[in-house]
């Protein structure tokens, strides 16, 4: 059972049926458990919410090799939740990472202005650190090594150089749930595979 409870990730989905999470297994049964949630499942092309002893009776009737087996009760894992209660769209601040820096900056120089795989740029802080340039999204930008390298420890203006744009704070987006590892096909009436993509936390 512990390996079952490890293997599969439960898609939560909030009181208007948006994705705003993913949680383990054992999270989704606590919430199921306690009222918090309802399982959504799909048959025949038709949505059905079950609540905790729903969910029960329809598990009594499954057996295939997501089913968990306790003590008293047997439970299929459950694929995606609904919670009863949450109805908010979660919105994140963009962490300022070095793979977040490249994400704003489409892989372009800022100097230069052509696209570079991530292996060939650097960060570089357009009014440096030494003279009182802080690391913040507002003073850092996307650089080749070559524009790097030319700029060295000057401002833009003193090394004769034009940044392409100025840099600037993302604005905070939502929450896009991080896609290490397979989705369940369940999920893919609620999120949009085409997008999926991992922008936070990098």
């Amino acid at each position: 059972m512990a390996e079952l409870l490890n293997q599969y990730r439960v898609l939560v989905l909030n009181r208007l049926w948006q994705a705003v999470n993913i949680c383990g297994v054992k999270r989704a049964l606590s919430l199921l458990y306690c009222g918090h949630a309802r399982v959504v499942h799909e048959e025949r092309g038709e949505f059905q919410t079950f609540g905790f002893w729903e969910w029960c009776s329809y598990s009594s009737r499954y057996s295939g090799p997501d089913l968990l087996h306790g003590v008293r009760l047997n439970l299929r894992a459950p694929r995606v939740i609904l919670l009863t209660f949450y109805d908010r769209y979660p919105i994140r601040e963009v962490r300022l990472t070095r793979q977040n820096v490249f994400e704003r900056d489409n892989c372009t120089c800022q100097y230069c202005g052509r696209r570079f795989d991530r292996r060939y740029l650097n960060i570089d802080h357009v009014i440096p650190r030494d003279r009182g340039g802080r690391t913040v999204w507002t003073n850092v930008v996307c650089s080749c090594h070559e524009c790097n390298r030319r700029k060295g420890n000057r401002t833009p203006e003193e090394a004769g150089m034009r940044l392409i744009r100025p840099p600037t704070r993302p604005r905070q987006r939502p929450l896009l749930i991080s896609a290490s590892g397979s989705f369940d096909r369940a999920w893919h009436h609620f999120i949009d595979v085409r997008r999926w993509q991992v922008n936070m936390g990098r």
